[in-house]
């Protein structure tokens, strides 16, 4: 019994692998044949699968209707109704006519459903808002229960999709905003646009039937089984701040945006609610247990009122897809954080540490220096030399010494001779060279001393033995920095979270392809940035981390 349960256990997980490849076998086959609609039957499979119904809009003559009879070929053994509505369209059209004999014998009014909306898997109701009421309120009921009430009975609908269109939205105050509502996915349909296709479309035969292999078509019970699935799924809490980002998103743009009333933006709880559930059955669909950042881009159908609104949804999902969905703009974010934090730090240094010439001296614009204090060293052959750390990042302050400068060492006797107001030119080590350099130093505007790198941008010196810091600002700085450079280690972090998730969610099968190339271009370059400034700011740390060494000469590097 053990043996069996497992041996079951083991075909489910194994279908369930599968279950990706046989959809994406099943939207090539659905769209074969047809131009420029890929996207719109994957939005209406989906639909399907998920028990949701789908608007489209667009002009006449451009395959609606051909859309949706091809999504009965999905399933097995079913049964396609449509329609076209006009104002003169009656009940029975839709419905089922009355039974006679059950008038005449019974004295019930009871309709005779068979081969129509009642019984139907796939209904298609073109024109839809030209419906006059006794049809709109009956359909209300019949896509919020999925029940119809035929005489003193109530029945299931067999009904797993339902696809309206028109060429124009329900008029305002018209009593469809309730209807209009549970069309979850809102698809605009437009003309064949590219030269190829138009011409593909004009010369080949026409397909009016799919050849969807037996094989990969959709049974009643799976089907069934997959609606008690997908409401088991997890909205991962992350995913839920992602998607609440998008709804704050969507309504400031309704403010902000001008000459647009933001009640076009308008998303009704309901369609949240619903929007979630097509959300868990794309996930399932893809093989996943749980609702990833991808699932995220289908609300762009979900979302837009109008093609004014559309716009609007289109714009904002854009930015989304491009800041938000991988976590793009934190990781930048902490990147700049870095910067600035770096920044103030080495500012911090500066201010406690550089040497600055005595009021005295400052007063009568006769700038000295006061090397009597600072403790001598040997380069070479020379000596009697005083050092001078270097308080800044820099790209080196000699031609002859490549990468970042951390002291120099010059002749005790000429700092003192020499150095005047304006720029001196003195000769010196830098770091570890052995070889005399020429460098620049002067006083700046704030008497404070600097020496300028090769870019001639001044950096602020210290003397060595006069100036060093005291354990206590070294320990703030030592904690500042580490806190800096954990920012950096959480924005890598963060971009190779936002790699595998972005990896882990392709292909997708429902997704658009140009909002999935909008955030895969985001995150390249979302992550050359952070490994552009990756080294430098890294460099920067360390130097901070290690700038008491550079006084005391015990830095080997």
């Amino acid at each position: 019994m053990r043996e069996c349960h497992l041996s079951q256990n083991l075909a489910t997980v194994s279908r369930r692998a599968l279950l990706p490849e046989r959809i994406s076998q099943l939207i090539d086959a659905l769209s074969s044949g047809v131009y420029e609609r890929e996207h719109t039957i994957k939005m209406c499979l989906l639909a399907a699968l998920a028990g949701e119904s789908v608007f489209l809009l667009g002009p006449p003559g451009i395959a609606k209707s051909f859309i949706a009879k091809r999504l009965i070929d999905a399933f097995e053994n079913s049964q396609f109704f449509e329609y076209l509505m006009t104002r003169f369209s009656t009940p029975e059209e839709v419905f089922g006519p009355l039974s006679i004999q059950a008038l005449k014998d019974e004295g019930k009014y009871v309709r005779l459903t068979e081969g129509y909306l009642p019984n139907a898997d796939v209904v298609f109701l073109d024109e839809i808002w030209k419906a006059g009421p006794a049809i709109l309120n009956t359909l209300l009921t019949v896509v919020n229960e999925r029940t119809f009430r035929n005489g003193e009975h109530v029945y299931p609908v067999p009904m797993r999709l339902l696809v309206t269109a028109s060429n124009e939205l329900p008029e305002p105050d018209s009593g469809l905003d309730a209807l209009y509502d549970r069309m979850l996915l809102r698809v605009f349909v437009n003309r064949i646009q590219e030269k190829k296709n138009f011409k593909l479309m004009l010369t080949e035969p026409s397909q009016d039937e799919t050849s969807v292999p037996d094989k990969i078509k959709i049974g009643h019970e799976e089907y069934q089984q997959w609606q008690s699935i997908i409401p088991s799924l997890s909205l991962p809490d992350a995913i839920f701040d992602k998607l609440y980002t998008l709804k704050q998103r969507l309504e400031q743009a309704g403010e902000d945006s001008p000459n647009f009333n933001p009640a076009e933006l308008y998303v009704s709880d309901r369609r949240w609610k619903k929007a979630v559930r097509l959300l868990k059955a794309a996930a399932f669909f893809n093989g996943r247990d749980e609702v990833g950042p991808l699932d995220l881009l289908l609300l762009e159908d979900c979302l837009w009122h109008s093609p004014e609104s559309r716009d609007v949804v289109q714009d904002v999902m854009r930015q989304f897809a491009a800041e938000i969905l991988f976590d793009q703009q934190e990781a930048l974010a902490l990147m700049d954080d870095v910067k600035v934090a770096l920044r103030d730090i080495e500012q911090s240094t500066v201010e406690a540490l550089a040497y600055q010439q005595d009021s005295a001296s400052s007063s009568l614009r006769k700038p000295t220096i006061d090397i009597s204090k600072a403790p001598r060293f040997s380069v070479n052959q020379s000596r009697d030399l005083v050092r001078f750390v270097l308080l800044t990042a820099n790209p080196s302050v000699s031609e002859q010494e490549k990468g970042d400068s951390r002291w120099i060492y010059l002749d005790a006797a000429d700092v003192e001779k020499k150095l005047k107001p304006g720029s001196t030119d003195l000769y010196g080590y830098v770091n570890k060279n052995t070889h005399l350099c020429r460098l620049t130093l002067e006083w700046d505007a704030q008497g404070m001393l600097v020496v300028k790198d090769i870019a001639n941008r001044a950096v602020p010196v210290a003397l060595a033995g006069v100036n060093n810091p005291d354990a206590e600002q070294l320990d703030t700085w030592h904690a500042q920095t580490d806190q800096a450079l954990e920012q950096l280690n959480q924005a890598q972090f963060l971009i190779r979270r936002a790699r595998s998730q972005l990896n882990a969610g392709l292909p997708h099968l429902f997704a658009q392809p140009e909002l999935l190339e909008v955030a895969s271009a985001s995150l390249v370059d979302a992550e050359r940035d952070v490994k552009a400034h990756m080294a430098t700011l890294e460099q920067q740390a360390r130097r901070l981390r290690r700038l008491d060494t550079f006084f005391t000469g015990a830095d080997d590097a």
